[in-house]
């Protein structure tokens, strides 16, 4: 009997489709130790998109739980998710060849000279030349004639600092931690989703129950 049934759900924050349909196992995982009833609710739809309304909506958890109580009155229902999931439809375009080595190359070039002149302008601002000078006449008791050994260590101490914070080095992690901006891109992720959740139910536009 379906009243001895327990269907489980762990829904995720924020899923991408690239069908029109969505059903209930594009949106996170099901377990039922009844084979039909899983089926049944895997294939249950949830939303339809349009191409002439948003193509990101945000259901509620209960709107769910309400769709399949209706399917099977008695079924028990545990959500261990989310309980709202941000849909949207995406469409993937494959680009192979020229354009996308172009694209690599233009997004390496700003990352490598945008990293560069913020470093230089860093460096400009605070005069760091001119400390290195001080220093070296200091403890050598000599001029400088701007190339010394405290401008090559700290050359090499820069790189090495920045292959360490950033956790990589050519295409290899150095640990298995995440780096500093996966870390911020999660934080900068999970900012955006719930922003998006607050505002659709701020004005009404959550999927929910009635």
């Amino acid at each position: 009997m379906a009243s001895q049934e327990t269907l489980y759900l762990k829904l995720d924050r924020n899923v991408e489709v690239q069908k029109d349909d969505v059903q209930l196992s594009d949106l996170g995982k099901l377990v039922c130790a009844n084979k039909d009833i899983l089926a049944h609710a895997k294939a249950m739809k949830i939303y339809k998109f349009k191409d002439t309304k948003p193509q990101r909506q945000i259901v509620s958890v209960m709107k769910i739980i309400d769709s399949l109580q209706t399917m099977y009155p008695d079924l028990s229902i545990e959500n261990i998710g989310e309980t709202e999931v941000i849909m949207e439809k995406v469409k993937v375009k494959s680009e192979k060849g020229f354009m996308q080595w172009l694209k690599i190359a233009f997004v390496s070039l700003i990352c490598f000279f945008g990293t560069a002149f913020t470093i230089m302008a860093f460096h400009n601002d605070i005069g760091i030349n001119k400390v290195f000078v001080k220093v070296y006449e200091m403890i050598s008791g000599q001029a400088s004639d701007g190339f010394t050994i405290l401008e090559v260590t700290y050359s090499i101490g820069l790189a090495v600092g920045i292959i360490v914070f950033f956790n990589h080095i050519g295409g290899r992690r150095i640990t298995k931690d995440p780096t500093p901006i996966e870390v911020e891109m999660r934080i900068y992720e999970d900012d955006v989703n719930n922003a998006l959740v607050e505002t659709a139910d701020r004005e009404g536009k959550t999927i929910d129950v009635s």
